[in-house]
């Protein structure tokens, strides 16, 4: 423990230490709670309860049943009072922007289960009770996947109408999208499907005609001002009623999910506020997706309908559980690929995974995509975001142009991580932080001003994604398809290349011009106050670029049938080069890059086209992209900002290779002051009210007395003030000259004494100690595995000194040459 003072650690930096607890048999944790629901709404530790003192029960004797405690009579002497016969509300619970305790939690729960399943045997009524625990986790995902998917459906069917609201209304019903306005049109032809009496741009309405220069700039007005107005709300609500709503949520939620605890980040406000506004954000037109914080709202939903079950209101650990299938959820619905949402969590997100985790994300997300394919919302009966029905197989030799497109979405990748990353920096250091709103109404100018006379940056992103990835038919209306069509029949099912018009040279300039501004406005959308996913821009820069490659090779093909690598597999009149899944291979190699995902992307990828002869191809680009960007830097976009925000996150995938030891990182060194610590029976309220006030320290070290530093405990600031100041308000006589005992039997004391306290109820008796010759590697693989907050020191039985999370980051970040003080939570 450095014990340096608290000028070195501001609030924010306060060292944070906890119980932990290796055996479950003897540390006598109840689970029954008096802290209200209200307080638990947003993310709040779980309440930790002692309803017996003895920690050690002797053999014989049913545990918990001691006859020590309570209020006793000790010649003559002042009532002993046991804090903790009765349950202290606060007491085991965790402040914010603290780390929870994994092993104790898990105790807990333990504990809780093996009192069920031994009541069970008692009553039927007991019985009763343990079918409906065990059954409890279940019905959990189920409401959280019908929630959570009528939620995803509602955003969609919300931000398409909203989209489509900038260039024009339905005169049938304002609230009719511009398909759905068509739809029972009769005066529709097949080439103009989206043109109908019905459907009126903005500069019809104004003015009386859609041709000429005053329409045109009557509906670039229109499209700018909506966008305005769209952006200017989200940022308003987001920055007046939850804060937390804003950006994607993913790496607070992958924080979150390690055991930190953010209050708020999962309450009720935010799910409101992140609902409403990532409609308006993604109708607004600005260079985001919905499908990150899909992830977000799916958690929010989890974490409020955790509070209808004891089980999971009461414990972090489980909620954690619940969280890690809701992450599941969110992708299920953003993408309407289940199995990939569930390997997504796995991969990507979740620190704990349990297998019966896997099986309930599997059941969430099984819900989920049920619920919003009841929905609809895309109005093709199908689940898929872009389904693909691609006619020709691809070859072995389309490998080199697919492995191309990895090497393109790896550097992509790690352009935008690192680009991204400098100006969120600058964000935070210079005035651009303090004026949210402004950035936000900038941006949104910007993007719409530039994107509206471009046909491929004006539509929605989720539109121009499924437009590139769409294999060219006789009858496509796309200028993409505007190919020379005069030797091909009419029966014919598979068209063969075919020489491209000046409607496709035209689109392939219009969509480089959209690749780069697509690439550039990303960079500075992400992160800004509005909510913001990574998805869609991601995938629609891959699929700009594989379908700029995929038309490249398709007239290569054609124009040079002859050539080496095109002889044997691609003759005259054939159909050799798809361009659309060009594009969808880029899409994925893209994505891969910024997020660094493989099996769950591959999966996703498959799941959201329905092109499942393709995930060779797929395999092979995400596998490309992933190691171009990790030998130019190994971590992801979440990562990044993990970092970015000094979020106490130990990343399992990094290597801790260097020789040092726990005595070398472990506090207090040489030049600090003795470690703070407190005395099983000699010291008094006062002086440990002392103790509190002039350190910032979250925990204390309990050793048997200063000279021997035998190591007896743990014990938490928060749970000493809290039991201080309760028994302070329950028994009279307690004051200042009060002595406090850790130990089991209390001695006789004068009759003059005033009462003593004791509290070893809300000591940890087994906290997690090493020897100050361990290998930092061995210590940080523990910490990573046993989710541990602290970790004490000692070498020859006596207390040494102790090691934190923050302690362990802080060195990890000295190694790898960062800044240590850049991890500011513990």
């Amino acid at each position: 423990m450095n014990n340096t003072g608290s000028d070195e650690h501001p609030a924010d930096d306060v060292r944070n230490w906890s119980f932990s607890a290796l055996s479950m048999d003897n540390t006598g944790y109840s689970n029954e709670s008096s802290t209200s629901d209200e307080d638990m709404v947003e993310i709040t530790g779980a309440t930790l309860d002692f309803s017996t003192t003895e920690d050690v029960p002797p053999l014989g004797r049913e545990y918990g049943s001691g006859d020590n405690t309570g209020m006793e009579e000790v010649d003559g002497v002042p009532k002993l009072m046991d804090l903790l016969d009765e349950p202290v509300p606060g007491v085991g619970t965790y402040e914010d922007f603290n780390t929870i305790d994994w092993v104790r939690e898990k105790s807990k729960d333990r504990d809780r289960h093996r009192e069920i399943t031994s009541k069970s045997k008692e009553s039927t009524w007991a019985l009763v009770k343990s079918v409906s625990d065990a059954f409890s986790g279940w019905l959990l995902m189920l409401l959280i996947g019908l929630m959570s998917g009528a939620l995803a459906g509602g955003i969609d069917i919300s931000a398409h109408w909203m989209t489509d609201l900038k260039e024009g209304v339905c005169l049938n019903g304002f609230w009719f999208n511009h398909e759905h306005c068509c739809w029972t049109s009769n005066e529709t032809t097949f080439q103009e499907r989206d043109k109908c009496p019905q459907w009126k741009s903005w500069a019809e309405l104004i003015i009386g005609t859609t041709e000429g220069p005053f329409a045109y700039i009557m509906n670039y007005l229109m499209y700018v001002c909506w966008a305005l107005l769209f952006s200017f709300l989200a940022v308003s609500l987001v920055r007046a009623f939850a804060p937390y709503a804003c950006g994607s949520g993913i790496p607070e939620i992958k924080t979150i999910l390690s055991g930190f605890i953010i209050r708020g980040y999962l309450g009720k406000w935010t799910l409101l506020i992140k609902t409403v506004t990532l409609v308006l954000a993604v109708s607004s037109g600005l260079s985001l997706g919905k499908e990150g914080p899909l992830v977000h709202v799916a958690c929010c939903c989890a974490n409020i309908l955790c509070h209808l079950f004891t089980k999971y209101r009461k414990n972090e650990a489980k909620r954690r559980e619940v969280l890690s299938a809701a992450a599941a959820v969110g992708v299920s619905v953003a993408f309407g690929a289940p199995i990939g949402g569930v390997l997504f969590s796995l991969e990507e997100v979740s620190y704990y995974f349990p297998l019966k985790t896997l099986w309930r994300s599997f059941f969430a997300a099984l819900v989920a995509a049920f619920t919003l394919r009841s929905i609809n919302p895309f109005g093709n009966s199908r689940l898929v975001l872009f389904y693909v029905e691609f006619h020709t197989p691809w070859h072995l030799l389309e490998l080199i142009p697919f492995i191309l497109l990895g090497i393109f979405g790896g550097l992509w990748g790690a352009f935008f991580i690192r680009a991204n990353i400098a100006w969120c920096r600058r964000r935070k250091t210079t005035w651009l932080g303090r004026y949210p709103v402004l950035e936000v109404l900038v941006v949104t100018a910007v993007t719409a001003v530039v994107a509206f006379p471009n046909s491929y940056t004006r539509t929605s992103t989720s539109e121009l994604i499924s437009e590139l990835f769409n294999d060219c038919g006789l009858l496509d209306s796309s200028k993409l398809c505007n190919y020379d069509n005069a030797n091909v029949t009419k029966s014919s099912n598979e068209l063969p290349d075919r020489p491209a018009g000046a409607d496709v040279y035209t689109a392939m300039w219009q969509l480089s011009l959209a690749l780069v501004f697509k690439m550039l406005i990303t960079v500075v959308t992400f992160g800004m106050k509005v909510p913001s996913g990574l998805f869609i821009p991601s995938l629609a820069v891959g699929a700009i670029a594989g379908r700029l490659l995929g038309i490249g090779m398709e007239q290569l093909a054609y124009y040079h049938h002859d050539w080496v690598i095109f002889r044997g597999w691609c003759s005259p009149g054939a159909d050799c080069i798809t361009p659309g899944l060009y594009a969808m291979v880029g899409a994925a190699a893209c994505l891969g890059g910024v997020t660094r995902m493989t099996v769950s992307l591959v999966v996703i990828m498959f799941e959201l086209t329905g092109g499942l002869e393709y995930i060779v191809p797929l395999m092979a680009a995400a596998m490309t992209s992933k190691w171009v960007a990790d030998a130019i830097g190994r971590e992801s976009i979440y990562e990044a900002h993990i970092r970015l925000n000094g979020y106490p996150f130990l990343e399992a995938k990094e290597e801790f290779s260097h020789k040092t030891l726990a005595m070398d990182v472990m506090r207090p060194r040489r030049s600090d002051p003795p470690l703070s610590v407190l005395t099983q029976d000699g010291m008094t309220v006062g002086d440990v009210e002392s103790l509190i006030t002039d350190t910032t320290y979250s925990g204390f070290p309990v050793v048997v007395s200063h000279e021997s530093q035998r190591l007896v405990g743990f014990v938490l600031r928060r749970d000493l003030i809290i039991s201080i100041d309760n028994a302070r308000q329950r028994q009279d006589g307690i004051v200042s000259a009060s002595r406090i005992f850790f130990t089991e039997y209390t001695p006789p004391q004068p009759p003059s004494s005033p009462p003593p306290l004791k509290l070893r109820g809300i000591m940890d008796l087994s906290p997690f100690t090493v020897t100050d010759l361990t290998a930092m590697d061995i210590v940080v693989d523990i910490f990573r595995k046993l989710g541990l907050r602290q970790c004490l020191i000692t070498h020859n039985g006596r207390l040494l000194g102790i090691i934190t999370k923050k302690d362990i980051l802080k060195h990890v970040a000295q190694i790898a040459n960062r800044d240590p003080d850049s991890i500011l939570f513990n």
